[in-house]
């Protein structure tokens, strides 16, 4: 059985993560390939700006270090931010796939341009700054947002009547604006991908099913990350991640208590 690690970005309790484990079913997978849920121990509490993002990566860094040790064949980071990521293929041999710059990627095999929903407008500077960073301006038709503060917890679930509605005009405002694909912005999304799908004339384009699919896709051609764009350290600290994340775990706690 090939076993597949996915870092879900959020201290979650098992509700929230069993939630998130719902996009496997999103997806057909071989039977011999299983994917285990594992929530980072501490982190943000919000994802709008550059503080966030620092502490997202160090969380899924340290929720995805031992993976390897622990008997895992590959990663999977269940955020499209791609959180951590570059940072967990410098120091693992097996695959990490994250679902941001795959998404955008894969939406260029079935079009010429995309537009990604996004949850909402503070948002929009992360979205922004990956699609410059990531090299897509010219491909990016737009970045339109629905106006819904997003929940990690219980992300959409119990919302869909009001929230559905908002997403489908905001993929027909990428659409009209010249997207030949749509991408939903997150992997929160993921349960409005069916809707999305019949309502709007393009492929939607699913980011957590795409990754899972694709890390085993990798497991089958026996592909990894290159040692040539993620070096290794020459002194790894795994000790300090894990003590640095212990201790933001203890912290969290003892202010919530």
């Amino acid at each position: 059985m090939r076993r597949v690690l996915v870092v879900v970005p959020f201290a979650l309790d098992a509700e929230g993560v069993a939630l998130r484990r719902r996009q496997v079913a999103a997806v057909p997978l071989a039977d011999d390939i299983e994917f285990d849920f594992r929530p980072v121990k501490a982190g943000p509490t919000s994802f709008v700006s550059p503080h966030d993002w620092t502490l997202m990566d160090i969380a899924i860094f340290e929720a995805g270090l031992s993976a390897e040790d622990d008997g895992y064949d590959a990663v999977c980071i269940d955020t499209v931010s791609d959180s951590g990521a570059d940072a967990l293929r410098s120091v693992l041999d097996i695959p990490v796939v994250s679902p941001g710059r795959i998404s955008l990627l894969f939406a260029l095999t079935l079009g010429s341009t995309f537009g990604i929903v996004a949850q909402w407008e503070p948002s929009l500077a992360r979205y922004r700054k990956v699609i410059r960073e990531w090299g897509f301006s010219e491909h990016c038709a737009g970045v339109e947002h629905f106006d819904t503060p997003p929940d990690f917890s219980s992300l959409i679930e119990g919302k869909e009547e009001m929230v559905f509605p908002r997403m489908i005009d905001a993929g027909r405002r990428l659409v009209g604006g010249g997207a030949d694909v749509v991408v939903l912005g997150s992997t929160t999304m993921a349960a409005a991908h069916a809707a999305l799908e019949e309502a709007l004339d393009v492929p939607v384009v699913n980011p957590g099913p795409l990754s899972y699919k694709l890390a085993e896709t990798f497991l089958e051609m026996g592909l990894a990350q290159s040692r040539g764009a993620y070096p290794r350290p020459h002194t790894p600290k795994p000790g300090l991640v894990h003590a640095m994340l212990d201790g933001a775990a203890r912290h969290e706690a003892d202010a919530g208590s």
